[in-house]
């Protein structure tokens, strides 16, 4: 196709500095493997999975034969009062995925979806079992759970705030970020390669020791984290972090939701980040590679305990009446359902949750490798199937020097992501050795273009 074939001036891009696409469009007309097709003609590499989402790669026939099929035997179903059988079936795959007692799977259309989901579900929890008090939110900072005003309120990226603060839920506070470069062990902090950071300093302190108390604990209705926090630039958590927070929130009877929407479904070598850091939340969040980004769906996993509580207690209540009112008109859609199925299958049948493992420890060795000591480069980050190098910005222009590098990227054939100062690789599992070569060595050359 064409450039001058289609109009580009009725489509407001998201999260897109517009003006900027406008003069050096990036239009994608066609996708396989590995590669996209430009409009112009060119071929660009997939390194980051297209947002996360496309973990088997672009164009499988499973999953596009998967939903040919669905299309032809049931294109859509109401999923008020109603239900449909793609729908049972995916649910009963992914909680089959899910670590300990989340068998209970609502779903929805997207992340942010997902994040807004958990919080309901969290106050009407704790509204069925007589504690309808806690309504008290706690994220962390730099934390990014969608553009939902639920999900911005826990979140803590600043532009979010910064834009739409003043309609946010009221009663949320944020826990510290967990990566500091202006803290003395830094040093240790900034190269990460296939391991967690270890920090001496707790902290989880200010959560136990101002937090809590500044709120009561008896009035904190859920904690959520990315139990790895993607959408910022891939940074870690300290060791011995995520446990801790379980242990926190077992004891003040406060719920724990993970967001998935990037971890879950095989990034990290394995089902979800809550097997690799073998903590059970109380919920789970997820979206993106459950369908291999084809079409639109993600959901909660809740825990039994939720989910018989909310029942239990309607116990006494007429049988029509709803339990939980909330819902989508496309929740558990039949054709995005079908879609998640034969990924799953394929997922299972190709081992590349394992696969993915293997090429995560070829691409931190690589990026390590090439970028370390690079002009303004500051830190690198790699952990599973993705890793992130970060820069130190330029002074006045914040972000620039990512964005320019990200251009430089693309224009020699590789698509990478600009987050804040952090260009993160993040490739579907399919990836072999020849492409990660080529990904870190064009990202390599832009970062010294850019010096």
């Amino acid at each position: 196709m064409a450039y001058q074939n289609f109009n580009m001036d009725h489509q407001w891009l998201p999260f897109t500095p517009n003006r900027s696409f406008a003069k050096d469009p990036r239009v994608f007309v066609a996708a396989d493997g590995m590669m996209f097709t430009t409009h112009d003609g060119k071929q660009v590499i997939d390194g980051i999975s297209s947002l996360w989402c496309v973990a088997a790669g672009h164009n499988r026939k499973p999953i596009n034969e998967a939903i040919k099929k669905q299309l032809d035997t049931l294109d859509y179903a109401t999923a008020f009062q109603a239900s449909n059988d793609q729908a049972f079936v995916a649910a009963e795959m992914i909680a089959a995925m899910a670590p300990g007692d989340l068998n209970k799977v609502l779903f929805c259309n997207s992340g942010s979806e997902a994040a807004d989901t958990s919080l309901k579900v969290a106050l009407a929890y704790h509204r069925a079992r007589g504690e309808g008090h806690r309504n008290v939110f706690i994220g962390r900072e730099r934390g990014y759970h969608g553009v939902g005003f639920g999900g911005m309120s826990v979140g803590g990226i600043p532009a979010n705030r910064k834009a739409y603060g003043t309609a946010f839920l009221p009663r949320v506070d944020h826990m510290r970020f967990i990566h500091d470069p202006l803290h003395p062990e830094h040093a240790g902090h900034a190269y990460i390669h296939g391991e967690e950071p270890v920090w001496t300093e707790d902290l989880l302190a200010e959560l136990e020791n101002r937090i809590l108390p500044l709120h009561d604990p008896s009035n904190i209705a859920a904690i959520i984290i990315e139990p790895i926090s993607g959408s910022a630039g891939w940074y870690l958590p300290p060791q011995g972090y995520v446990k801790r927070l379980r242990e926190i929130c077992n004891k003040h009877g406060i719920l724990l939701i993970f967001d998935e929407v990037i971890t879950g479904f095989g990034r990290l070598g394995c089902n979800f980040g809550a097997d690799f850091y073998g903590v059970v939340p109380d919920m789970l969040n997820f979206a993106k590679c459950v369908t291999n980004g084809v079409i639109p769906l993600g959901g909660v996993i809740c825990s039994d305990r939720i989910y018989d509580t909310m029942m239990g207690a309607h116990s006494n209540a007429p049988e029509h009446a709803i339990e939980f009112f909330h819902g989508y008109t496309y929740s558990g859609h039949p054709v995005a359902c079908a879609a998640a199925i034969a990924t799953l299958e394929l997922f299972k049948q190709e081992k590349l949750f394992e696969r993915a493992g293997q090429m995560g420890k070829v691409l931190g060795d690589a990026m390590h490798s090439a970028l370390m000591g690079l002009p303004n480069v500051v830190g690198i980050r790699t952990l599973g199937l993705a890793g992130a190098v970060e820069l130190s910005p330029i002074a006045g222009t914040p972000s620039k020097r990512a964005f320019d590098i990200f251009m430089t990227c693309y224009h020699h054939g590789v698509l990478v992501r600009p987050a804040g100062e952090n260009l993160v690789v993040c490739p579907p599992y399919i990836v072999e050795k020849e492409h990660i070569d080529r990904i870190v060595n064009v990202l390599a050359d832009a970062i010294g273009q850019h010096a």
